[in-house]
């Protein structure tokens, strides 16, 4: 059943997008950038913009109602008898006014054996704060502030909208290439003229090659990005919470760090997760949180 809602969830994601892109593509008569004459850079350079950039933001805006149906999420009542919950809600609303939020974040409990927990949500006055039931029943409640503390420095830090913009360019950027060197390699102008489809099948054949190894580059600064961001959210939890409890923190996770909840291990969720063991070696590069004993290191050198 769980399986079944995922794909149902991408589904639905991926036919927004494509649907939400298509009526802006007609609403701005972008025109196809592939004329007679060669490449219309400038219809090229606005489609790839709108593709990349647009695709990045739908996903971006539904973020917290995706992460709600994904995880479960069950949304705290700021009115809760709930002592527990009340707690929860009581730090979390605390360390938002040390960070300085205007508006304070929604805070959700989602059940998993996996010590959790990731903020997401479009803009600063529109996120969420999720926790697992597992970190909250692992974990002493110091350990637990300076967790949410990390958490709220994601959202003080603006991360989910930096992270989908310097997506959305990537996406674009990798788009307008791949077809520029598609197109000057395959010789489809040529082709075009002389009424052949020979040349059509080649540019997309190098569009496709291009695409894979430019995203591949691409994939590697946006990870870096999303190392150096955790590395931050970090400082941010230790500022809020105290930089002791922090590392208290980081190695309670690094106690537990075999219970995984395959739900978290989607590409999308696993970036906003407190922690993730990541891959090893040359495919670090491609991690999107540094390995725990590092960010301990940097901690204890602040």
């Amino acid at each position: 059943m769980a399986f079944a809602k995922r794909i149902i969830l991408f589904l639905l994601l991926n036919f927004l997008v494509v649907f939400m892109i298509s009526i802006v593509l007609n609403l701005l008569n972008i025109r196809q950038y592939l004329t007679a004459n060669g490449i219309d850079y400038r219809s090229l350079l606005l489609f790839c913009l709108i593709w990349g950039m647009g695709g990045a933001f739908i996903s971006l805006g539904l973020s917290r109602i995706m992460a709600k149906w994904a995880m479960g999420v069950q949304i705290i009542d700021p009115h809760t008898k709930n002592a527990d919950e009340a707690r929860l809600l009581h730090t979390i609303y605390a360390l938002s006014k040390q960070a300085q939020l205007s508006t304070m974040p929604q805070v959700g409990l989602f059940r998993s054996n996996e010590p959790n927990a990731f903020a997401t949500g479009p803009t600063r006055s529109r996120s969420l704060v999720a926790v697992s039931t597992g970190l909250l029943n692992r974990m002493t409640p110091d350990e637990v502030k300076a967790v949410l503390g990390h958490e709220i420095s994601h959202v003080a830090n603006g991360d989910m909208v930096t992270m989908t913009l310097l997506q959305g360019v990537v996406n674009a950027f990798v788009m307008f290439l791949a077809r520029v060197l598609a197109f000057t390699l395959s010789g489809f102008g040529k082709n075009r003229e002389q009424g052949s489809s020979a040349g059509a099948g080649s540019f997309m054949l190098f569009t496709w090659l291009f695409e894979i190894v430019f995203m591949i580059f691409g994939s590697m600064l946006v990870c870096a990005y999303s190392r150096f961001r955790e590395f931050r959210a970090d400082a941010g939890g230790a500022k809020l919470a105290g930089k002791e409890n922090m590392i208290g923190a980081l190695k309670a996770l690094q106690a537990a760090q075999t219970i995984q909840d395959p739900r978290t291990e989607q590409p999308s969720m696993a970036a906003f997760k407190i922690s993730h063991p990541g891959p090893k070696g040359l495919l670090r590069l491609f991690a999107t949180h540094p390995p725990l004993e590092t960010r301990i290191e940097r901690l204890r050198a602040l």
